[in-house]
């Protein structure tokens, strides 16, 4: 039964719903197979997303698929009530509310896997994480012995600790269904590849965020448009002319210094990787330290998927009315927690998700979204037609997953089925492909029909 925040939402969420299905082409074609084929008859499949009308029309391809859907948001703030209400009313078991609390979430999270799930579509890998450390408890209740390193953890381990107390087999009941997950970000990613490597990992698992229709497309060219969505939304302030200043230059980074740049910002990249801080000079960004920015930014971005990028002592040093504000997964990029009780300071809400904090100085910034997703918290994420590419590619994963016999361990989607997502969005964007004759294709060394890359080829 769905847990939503008011079912008289529906109607407006069902017009969203909708309205991007007419954005989403290649998710359209995979929901006309379906229909046909019914790839997941008699399949549970846990969903665990941004919870607004784009991935509500993930939800809906996969039960046409023939699967048992169950939906719940992967962050307190990106959820809309009205989508969550109407894909709910669409037939679709859905545990989603904006603004929950840290143990609220986590409740959503349990009462969403409680349907004991064959395959996951994870992003960020709460739910991932979820039944590895609970499964892992059942074995040995000494592992949640340990001293958390945010709230939100603290959270999670409380809550691992009450079910293990009222059913100790929980999650080995759920792990023995469980055939595998999708994994749809470069945190949740880390997650998987750490778990693997430590020879925790559970099951199979394909890391969707690195297929090249999703982090070229999703993480760059999304960013690129949603990321000024989210602050100019949120703050309406005039970009042209201010400094910006992007955490982190991989291909969100890239999307990010792009979309600051193109509305007149001078962009300052910040970078630990030599590699990519070389790419950010061929650009014509600067590249600096966060510290020698801090004189000069008006806009700071983090987007590095890493904690502590903005530290208190970064916040205190920073120009008046600085705007601060993440496009990574979490929260603890900028330090959140430290700041709300840094001794003196005085937090305004301005508007929802637009919060100004005055230090005792009298100098200060405004925190986008709580320092969570601005691009969702402050709007509603990236365009359909690029998350079109990602939920694709998501459905041919949860495909692979059912389909093939794999081992444990970490697998990325073939080089073919990123070509083939392609494809299928090439005809809405009026492309039409050059075909190799024979003699073409045997001088490169591909077939004909693809594919006409290397693995370790770089796009």
């Amino acid at each position: 039964m769905s847990i939503v925040k008011d079912m008289s939402l529906a109607e407006s969420g069902r017009t969203k719903i909708q309205w991007v299905r007419s954005f989403m082409p290649a998710l359209s074609a995979i929901e006309e197979r379906f229909e046909r084929e019914k790839p997941f008859a008699g399949l549970r499949i846990a969903v665990s997303v941004h919870l607004e009308a784009k991935t509500a029309n993930l939800g809906l391809v996969l039960a046409k698929g023939g699967a048992e859907v169950h939906l719940t948001g992967c962050n307190p703030l990106s959820t809309q009530d009205d989508v969550a209400a109407g894909i709910a009313s669409m037939g679709v078991d859905t545990y989603g509310i904006h603004g929950v609390t840290p143990e609220e979430y986590e409740d959503l999270l349990v009462k969403t896997l409680a349907c004991h799930p064959h395959l996951i579509v994870d992003d960020g890998g709460d739910a991932t994480l979820l039944i590895h450390k609970g499964y892992k408890a059942e074995n040995d209740a000494s592992t949640l012995d340990y001293e958390p390193s945010s709230y939100e953890e603290e959270v999670i381990l409380s809550t691992l600790r009450t079910i293990l107390a009222e059913d100790g087999r929980k999650w080995h009941r759920t792990v023995d269904e469980w055939r595998g997950v999708s994994e749809e970000t470069t945190t949740g990613v880390h997650r998987l590849y750490q778990m693997q490597a430590r020879g925790e990992l559970l099951f199979p698992a394909i890391n969707v965020n690195d297929s090249v229709t999703k982090s070229k497309f999703d993480n760059l060219y999304g960013c690129r448009e949603s990321l000024a969505d989210g602050i100019k939304r949120a703050t309406d302030v005039m970009i042209a002319g201010k400094v910006a200043v992007v955490c982190g230059y991989g291909d969100v980074g890239k999307g990010c210094a792009r979309s600051m740049r193109s509305y007149g910002a001078r962009v300052i990249v910040t970078e630990i990787d030599p590699i990519c801080a070389l790419q950010a000079a061929m650009e014509g960004f600067e590249v600096k330290t966060v510290e020698s920015a801090l004189p000069e930014g008006n806009i700071f971005v983090t987007c590095t998927g890493n904690c502590d990028i903005i530290t208190l002592e970064h916040m205190e040093r920073m120009r008046d009315q600085a705007i601060v504000c993440n496009i990574g997964h979490f929260d603890n990029e900028i330090q959140m927690a430290e700041l709300e009780i840094y001794p003196g300071i005085v937090r305004t809400e301005i508007k929802p998700q637009v919060d100004k904090y005055t230090f005792p100085d009298g100098h200060s910034i405004f925190i986008l979204a709580e320092g969570r997703l601005v691009n969702l918290g402050c709007a509603t994420g990236h365009p359909s037609f690029v998350m079109s590419n990602s939920f694709t590619n998501q459905t041919l994963a949860q495909i692979e997953l059912w389909t093939r016999k794999m081992d444990v361990d970490v697998y990325r989607l073939p080089k073919h089925l990123d070509e083939e997502v392609a494809r299928l969005h090439l005809d809405n964007l009026g492309v039409r492909l050059t075909k190799l004759t024979p003699k073409q294709a045997d001088y490169i060394g591909v077939p004909v029909e693809g594919p006409y890359k290397a693995d370790f080829y770089r796009y």
